[in-house]
């Protein structure tokens, strides 16, 4: 018997395939779940609504948290565009879940986010799981360190599509938990008291070219670096490289910002990758997915499937857990099929590190995950929340 257990079943009668999942979920474990995560493919926001209830009844007795997807990950497999539900079980005993949803109330000059529950000493993680058509998912998470100091947030926004059709936009998504369904906002679990859990982000991304230095910027646009025009030293870079590397420098150049400054060296898995977003030939600057401070170190990335793989398995054979027991697994729906041959490439490479643990998920639009500490949105990456036996991590 275990603690953890995932599920998936495909359509076309999703409210089935919703209980075949959770019951899949279940039937490994030891006693009854605390927590049920369920997540959903459908181009259809009545049946996803259908069979998320049907899910969250089968599941009765313990938070159930979950939301649509392109894709859905479960079964040691990934399934995209095609109608699917994927679960996840967890028996977690002496932990303190505290579901939430979130929403976002107008004033006169801002946005403010209600709902999330009071911290404790002994918090060690919150799932969350957002719609980003109505909520401020970069600029809540950006900041959540402020307001929730130490406690990393994994998770992902969610998506409609599947059943072939392309993702739907605003109004197709939901997200779920404990009985109800919303068409906006947030929602997601914090986890606290004695839980054992670990996170890992893998970008995916390989970096190309020096270290540099920022000196002179404002905000995200960055005008020099290492004492010459960004543009100037973005093309001594990328024609320095290999003709490989410049094919992909061509398809999508992105810019990494190093997480310790003090680091003798920056590698695979130092730096927050952001986008290079636009670039001005008069004035000779770049702009990134981000804001950056002038003495910071960057350096420039490419990414491939190459690069992505061989980042995830690096990261994970360097995980510090002990024995993972299950793991909530979030990949960008840029990963799967349209980076790698298969949808599977995420998941096995977990099922080849952790072994034959309960591994649920979906594709998301985009992950939420900490990096040297802080939690950052991030697109292109795996974000996993892992889980072990023993005390409080």
């Amino acid at each position: 018997m275990a603690r953890f257990g995932d599920g998936l079943a495909l359509g076309p009668d999703l409210p089935n395939a919703a209980e075949s999942a959770v019951k899949q979920a279940l039937s490994p474990l030891e006693a009854p779940p605390d927590l049920v995560c369920v997540f959903i493919s459908t181009s259809d926001p009545d049946e996803l609504e259908s069979a998320a209830y049907r899910a969250m009844n089968v599941a009765d007795g313990a938070v159930v948290l979950g939301c649509s997807a392109s894709g859905v990950i479960g079964g040691g497999r990934g399934v995209e565009e095609d109608s699917a539900v994927s679960a996840w079980a967890a028996v977690l005993p002496g932990a303190r879940l505290e579901p939430f949803r979130l929403e976002t109330l107008k004033t006169d000059d801002r946005l403010i986010v209600v709902g999330m529950p009071e911290g404790h000493d002994d918090d060690v993680v919150g799932v969350l799981l957002a719609d980003p058509y109505t909520f401020p998912v970069d600029a809540f998470v950006e900041r959540s360190d402020d307001a929730m100091p130490g406690l990393p947030l994994v998770g992902g926004m969610a998506e409609s599509g599947g059943g072939g059709l392309e993702p739907g936009g605003r109004g197709g998504t939901r997200v779920f938990v404990d009985g109800e369904i919303f068409d906006s906002g947030a929602v997601g679990v914090v986890l606290g008291g004695d839980v054992t859990a670990a996170t890992v982000v893998s970008q995916g991304a390989r970096p190309i070219g020096p270290d540099m230095v920022v000196t002179r910027a404002d905000e995200n646009v960055l005008y020099e670096l290492a004492g010459t025009p960004a543009l100037d030293k973005l093309e001594q870079v990328v024609l320095g490289l290999p003709e490989e590397d410049q094919e992909l420098a061509g398809r999508g150049l992105l810019i990494g910002v190093a997480m310790d400054e003090y680091a003798e060296e920056h590698e695979h898995g130092d730096f927050l990758v952001r986008s290079v977003v636009g670039a001005d030939t008069d004035s000779g600057a770049i702009a990134i997915g981000d804001v950056v401070e002038v003495g910071r170190t960057v350096r420039f990335q490419v990414r491939d499937a190459g690069a992505a793989d061989e980042d995830l398995a690096a990261l994970l054979d360097r995980f510090e857990l002990g024995p993972v027991e299950g793991a909530l697994l979030f990949s960008c729906n840029g990963r799967g099929r349209t980076m790698f041959s298969d949808s599977d490439h995420d998941a096995k490479v977990l099922s080849r590190t952790f072994g034959n643990v309960g591994v649920g998920g979906f594709f998301a639009a985009g992950e939420i995950g900490p990096v040297a500490g802080r939690n950052h949105v991030h697109g292109f990456t795996a974000s996993i929340l892992a889980f072990g036996s023993g005390g409080p991590e």
